[in-house]
């Protein structure tokens, strides 16, 4: 069992705040750059969408990103994600074969999912407890939700949609009682996305899905940082490989935003969209993935 008395550093969580707030900037940048991609825009364009000089969105962007704009953008396009897909064939094949995703992923070694029992599901979580809070995150504002048994939720929420973000929480474990927490999520939020997962005990998830979606999930922990994988492949990697529309589900299921990386799974044809988050801030994922990666 998951022992929750975590820890946090003041510093830890100002830069997540930072990063959050970065993000915000970053999505409007990537909100522009969609809606005039046949034109290419140059950087004082975007920089000026923003409101910001072009020495102050470089700077901004590249820390957020760690990589210029110009080299995130890349990442973005069509071409690149088509090559990404063919790079990960191997290395999923391998993933796949061993259960491991390499270095540098919270891969199943470090996120170890529970699934709630078939009697939990139907009392509707009855003696459970769940603490939970908005936290900043490098991709804007999550509700995490924690029990005992490990993290319930973790999903995005967008400006003024924090009572609505809570109250499917409440309807997804309607007889759990909730417990607004920042100090224990902010602790999460900490291990989560700090990296500093790999160096401590294993996350644990406790969720509530069919058989099928479990196995759709797993699956979905062995896709490495920087590595995409598309729905066939998926429906492959299970054994189900005429199941391509239900493994799509499933996906579309998952309540447990970045540590179960749902964001990672495209089209065949390499277009990036259809994320229960906002393509938005899918687009925003795999760029910093595939800049971290690099």
């Amino acid at each position: 069992m998951m022992t929750m008395s975590l820890t946090t550093t003041p510093n830890g969580i100002d830069s997540l705040s930072q990063s959050a707030q970065d993000y915000a900037l970053v999505a409007q940048a990537i909100r522009y750059i969609e809606s005039h991609r046949r034109e290419q825009p140059e950087l004082v364009a975007i920089a000026g969408h923003v409101g910001l000089s072009e020495f102050h969105f470089q700077r901004l962007f590249s820390r957020w990103a760690g990589v210029s704009p110009k080299r995130f953008l890349q990442a973005l396009t069509v071409e690149e994600a088509r090559r990404a897909l063919t790079r990960s064939a191997s290395v999923l094949d391998a993933a796949y074969d061993t259960g491991l995703s390499g270095p540098g992923r919270l891969h199943d070694l470090f996120v170890q999912c529970q699934a709630a029992t078939p009697g939990e599901v139907k009392s509707g979580g009855a003696g459970l407890t769940i603490r939970y809070a908005i936290q900043p995150t490098p991709f804007g504002d999550a509700l995490i939700g924690v029990t005992e048994r490990g993290i319930c939720a973790l999903s995005f929420v967008a400006d003024g949609e924090e009572s609505s973000a809570v109250d499917e929480l409440r309807r997804r474990w309607p007889a759990a009682r909730l417990v607004a927490d920042r100090a224990e999520s902010a602790a999460i939020a900490q291990r989560i996305f700090s990296g500093a997962t790999q160096r401590d005990e294993p996350l644990h998830l406790y969720i509530k899905g069919t058989n099928f979606q479990m196995q759709v999930w797993q699956a979905l922990l062995r896709v490495p940082t920087g590595s995409l994988t598309t729905y066939g492949d998926l429906a492959r990697t299970i054994g189900r490989p005429s199941a391509a529309r239900a493994v799509g589900s499933a996906v579309s299921s998952n309540v447990i935003a970045w540590l179960i990386p749902c964001h990672r799974v495209i089209r065949q044809t390499g277009v990036v969209e259809g994320y229960r988050w906002g393509s938005e801030r899918k687009r925003a994922m795999l760029g910093w993935e595939a800049a971290q990666a690099a």
